[in-house]
């Protein structure tokens, strides 16, 4: 492949993303704190560089998936990070989630140094990513996206170039927003037909083919029904999007009373079961109000592309 990546951020998304750079013959460099992230992907081809510098100064190109913009920052423009190894003319693409203003700063601080950036955070769930079959939201120069679009493609099954850096993360703010809207609402109606008396089989059926239907209750649900509520997302990244969301309904003056209310909801789902508990588990809370489970037979505790 004519560009090589060092990838840098190996968690249940990162992972995926890396992988499926290695299976479309990329040339790849991986670093990230866990050691047995790294052996994963060193077992499918990648090599191991002992800190974010060193991966970029190997591969002349950067991709970052990573929890927040505070380690993006470090990762960049911290000690031994992405701008010690990066050259002029090189890319970081940043898969990761930011809000519109985090990213434009670090984008500026990239390009004091030379170093344009992409910014590409992905939709649609880790069990895509896992088949290469999840969204890119892109952000950036188009001749910069055409350059690395080989890569973004080996990635993710479709893209979208939304305009200038800061667009990408405006519209992965609002996918993610609704997402978590959908799975409150989801839980509410598979409540309401537990306590109707219906089977919640049937019901999770009759919901997916009607006008009531959303990508969140046909994947999310199952794993509701199944009671794993593994979706490999966790409540302490579900408040860090909601937080986006409502610094950019100030900024935009924009009255986001539903998106407010589901984030008081998430509050609550973080307090009683931690912020490292599954997204999905926010359902729970209304399982624990009411005293009954929402549980049917035939659902996957995982979810397959």
């Amino acid at each position: 492949m004519s560009e090589a990546y060092a990838f840098i951020g190996l968690g249940h998304l990162g992972g995926h993303l890396a992988a499926s750079l290695v299976r479309n013959g990329f040339d790849v460099t991986v670093h990230d704190h866990d050691p047995a992230a790294v052996a994963r992907l060193v077992a499918l081809g990648a090599t191991a560089a002992a800190s974010p510098a060193d991966a970029a100064a190997r591969a002349k190109n950067a991709i970052t998936c990573l929890p927040s913009p505070k380690i993006s920052e470090a990762v960049l423009a911290g000690p031994a990070g992405l701008l010690e190894g990066l050259t002029r003319g090189g890319t970081w693409i940043e898969m990761s989630t930011n809000g519109r203003d985090e990213i434009i700063r670090l984008a500026a601080l990239a390009a004091a140094r030379g170093v344009e950036t992409l910014e590409c955070p992905v939709t649609g769930g880790v069990h895509l990513a896992a088949t290469g079959k999840i969204t890119a939201l892109v952000g950036g120069d188009p001749a910069l996206y055409e350059r690395h679009r080989e890569a973004i493609e080996a990635m993710c099954s479709r893209s979208f170039l939304m305009g200038p850096v800061g667009s990408a993360a405006v519209i992965k703010v609002i996918t993610n927003m609704l997402a978590f809207i959908h799975l409150v609402a989801a839980g509410e109606a598979l409540m309401l037909a537990k306590q109707g008396g219906l089977d919640l089989a049937q019901a999770f059926h009759a919901i997916a083919a009607s006008s009531g239907t959303s990508f969140v209750h046909e994947t999310e649900s199952q794993l509701v029904l199944s009671g794993s509520y593994d979706i490999g997302f966790t409540m302490d990244l579900a408040l860090k999007d909601l937080g986006f969301a409502a610094r950019m309904g100030e900024e935009f003056g924009v009255p986001l009373d539903l998106a407010s209310r589901v984030n008081a909801i998430f509050e609550l789902g973080k307090q009683k079961y931690g912020g490292d508990a599954w997204s999905t588990m926010i359902v729970k809370l209304l399982e624990d109000a009411v005293g009954t489970d929402l549980r049917a037979p035939g659902f996957p505790a995982k979810l397959e592309a």
